[in-house]
């Protein structure tokens, strides 16, 4: 259960709003493909079979061996490295894509004309003309397509939100929020390679990027100031902008540094901070000027966040629905036109991509 804990002043306590969330277990049960079976597809599978009523029966690497390895360890059907294969197979209800930015676009294309729903990974393609390619083809063809956000569909976003909608820290003035992993220089390495879409801001950087744009809107106005790596891909970025409703953000990334990863929304009646991992289960706490503060724990086990997301995708898509209103089709747009005005300041150009 989550735990609030209440400070008073003047013998009134300060409550936060209930939680809106409902359990992952209760969502419709989907049968899921999944397509690039590395970490991060390990950890959803793995999230699913344990927390929620869905089940991963399909999985296609371009590694045949590799993919029949994860079919074994997590109990699936039918593995291969096809993904027409997989599509002509039928028996899908929706398509969970894993693999590196720069492949994207191209692998959740087919399975869309095929008229198959898709959860795409974060940042969800590489640049804004690519997003807006699949969403414009997800919308001809009436099937439900999401960014794999995670971090929108936990129980204390639930709650951030509603203590946002009501005020009760007044007028925002500012968010701040960091994200910084320690990798070791290796042009090989994914996050250093071009090809890939590498570089902290895509990988890293989405996450502050896409919770400012939650909390404040679309932001303009940017600031960008960074460091590049050898190979050409962004190494640290910094981002100050302002928010269409009102409101600053101060934003960083760095993939040199392992960084707080904490996020706080401040304003003229108090403050939200969501404490490292601010975008994994954990807790927010509450702090108001005249003294009272309040806390809201994760209610699950901590391991499980990623089941959130995938409920609430069963549950858009059970009840025939194209977006989730929590990371809507708009919302992605938003995240990538800032990200692209990030990486055009910075000179980052990736492979395929014009110079602006």
């Amino acid at each position: 259960m989550s735990e609030i804990d209440e400070t008073r002043r003047g013998g009134t306590a300060l409550s936060l709003p209930a939680c809106t969330v409902p359990d992952p277990s209760t969502a419709p049960g989907l049968r899921w493909g999944v397509i690039s079976p590395g970490h991060i597809a390990d950890q959803f599978t793995a999230t699913a079979h344990r927390a929620t009523a869905s089940r991963v029966v399909s999985v296609v690497s371009r590694s045949s061996q590799r993919a029949e390895e994860f079919a074994s360890r997590h109990g699936i059907t039918h593995w291969g490295d096809s993904v027409e294969e997989m599509l002509s197979r039928g028996g899908l209800d929706a398509v969970y894509i894993a693999s590196p930015h720069a492949q994207h676009r191209d692998l959740a294309r087919p399975v869309l004309e095929a008229g198959v729903p898709v959860l795409v990974e974060k940042a969800f393609t590489l640049n804004l003309g690519q997003s807006r390619e699949l969403l414009d083809l997800a919308r001809a063809r009436g099937v439900f397509a999401m960014e794999a956000m995670w971090a929108r569909f936990l129980p204390q976003y639930d709650v951030l939100r509603q203590v946002l909608a009501g005020g009760l820290l007044g007028e925002i003035i500012e968010v701040a929020a960091d994200h910084g992993q320690s990798f070791p220089p290796d042009p090989a390495h994914r996050m250093y390679a071009p090809e890939l879409g590498g570089g902290a801001l895509l990988d890293l950087g989405v996450y502050p990027v896409s919770f400012a744009q939650m909390v404040l809107g679309d932001l303009d106005d940017l600031a960008v100031r960074g460091d590049l790596t050898g190979t050409g891909v962004d190494a640290y970025v910094a981002l100050l902008a302002r928010g269409a409703r009102g409101g600053r953000a101060r934003l960083s990334s760095t993939l040199s540094a392992r960084t707080p990863t904490e996020a706080v929304v401040s304003g003229t009646l108090g403050s939200a901070r969501l404490e490292g991992a601010f975008f994994a289960p954990g807790t927010l706490t509450v702090s108001l000027l005249d003294g009272r503060s309040a806390q809201f724990a994760h209610p699950g086990a901590p391991g499980d966040g990623m089941a959130y997301e995938i409920a609430e995708a069963a549950r858009r898509i059970t009840a025939g629905q194209l977006e989730s209103p929590l990371m809507s089709w708009e919302d992605t747009l938003s995240v990538m036109r800032t990200m692209d005005a990030m990486r055009a300041e910075l000179g980052v150009v990736y492979p395929g991509e014009e110079r602006a």
